[in-house]
């Protein structure tokens, strides 16, 4: 009898440790896949967000990077915030049924808006998180690929 309830709270961790290492595998730093923006994925308060690492400068208006402000925020107070930096991803949820992460919310600086999100990691290692509107089919999705601190600073 006390090898059954050995076996089964062992089996009960086991289970546990590797559902959680599987959540936490969007955790780290993103480089899309087309280059032009790096993002950092953290976990607070029990939910994945993910905030601005980088973003190719030729893009928009043209300013250095570290001069860009959240200009189309309808929040006047808040279009004085630094892109670089931002959160712009919160409230992912883990779904272990599905190896997916649901019920986020993800901002576009470039229009101000929000939009809900999803993201999953395929066989391949590619983090692919997607923007939307109420239905999943109506968005759009990017890819990214894993990096390092020393991979972003030869940009």
């Amino acid at each position: 009898m006390i090898h059954k309830t050995f076996f089964f709270f062992f089996f009960l961790f086991c289970s546990a440790a590797g559902a959680q290492s599987r959540a936490d595998a969007l955790l780290g730093k993103w480089l899309s896949t087309d280059r032009n923006v790096a993002v950092e994925i953290f976990k607070k308060d029990g939910d994945y967000r993910a905030k601005v690492l980088w973003f190719d400068e030729t893009m928009g208006s043209g300013k250095p990077l570290h001069q860009r402000h959240d200009t189309e925020n309808p929040d006047p107070d808040l279009r004085k915030r630094k892109i670089i930096g931002m959160e712009i991803l919160d409230g992912l949820q883990y779904n272990s049924r599905l190896n997916s992460w649901e019920k986020g919310r993800i901002y576009d600086a470039s229009s101000g808006r929000y939009w809900d999100s999803a993201a999953t990691i395929t066989a391949n290692g590619l983090l692919k998180v997607r923007g939307y509107w109420k239905y999943k089919w109506i968005g759009k999705t990017m890819t990214f690929t894993k990096t390092t601190l020393t991979a972003l600073s030869k940009l």
